[in-house]
């Protein structure tokens, strides 16, 4: 048997097609057609994927018309945007998927702690504590986000006061004018 017949065969007067023609034909994957059969019964009428038309050597077969008038069905009422996107979404897992703040809140967070930096004109123990009291979210995101604020608070200090930080001969910071670059 070809590869084509093992695909779509006639049975009965009628085409019938198997999972993976249907997986060719939607560009669906395994996951997704097996849920299209699986959860049929949950699917109103039209947009129902087909029973079973018969099973040959433990492959199951569907009636082709009653196949391509459920994809047609589904495509107008439901589109294809999500297909080939089974399974758990590509990265490392660490990303915002679930977990962190996301990268605008955290600069909300930033923003707030600068202030507080200003307010209280520089770093004061427990910071990060109160400010988590005070605006919600754990004390370790407060944490980074004041450590994030502190460099920023130190580079416009720095900058407002005409002032650079540079290394002696000996490895130690001092502050010295800032000198113009020719």
């Amino acid at each position: 048997m070809s590869g084509d017949e093992a695909l779509r065969r006639v049975e009965g007067g009628r085409w019938v097609v198997s999972r993976a023609w249907v997986m060719e034909h939607t560009g669906a994957s395994a996951a997704t057609v097996a849920r299209w059969y699986g959860q049929r019964a949950q699917c109103p009428e039209g947009l129902r994927f087909p029973e079973v038309a018969c099973t040959i050597e433990r492959v199951h077969y569907y009636d082709q018309e009653a196949v391509e008038a459920f994809w047609a069905a589904w495509q107008e009422d439901v589109g294809t945007g999500r297909l080939r996107r089974a399974g758990r979404p590509r990265g490392d897992g660490r990303g915002n998927h679930g977990g962190g703040w996301g990268r605008a809140r955290r600069d909300q967070a930033v923003a707030t702690a600068l202030e507080e930096l200003k307010h209280a004109g520089g770093y004061q123990r427990g910071m990060a504590t109160r400010l988590a009291r005070e605006h919600g979210g754990n004390e370790r995101s407060w944490q980074r986000a004041v450590a994030e604020a502190r460099t920023l608070y130190g580079h416009e200090d720095s900058q407002s006061q005409g002032y650079t930080a540079e290394r002696s001969s000996d490895g130690k910071r001092e502050a010295s004018a800032a000198q113009p670059v020719p």
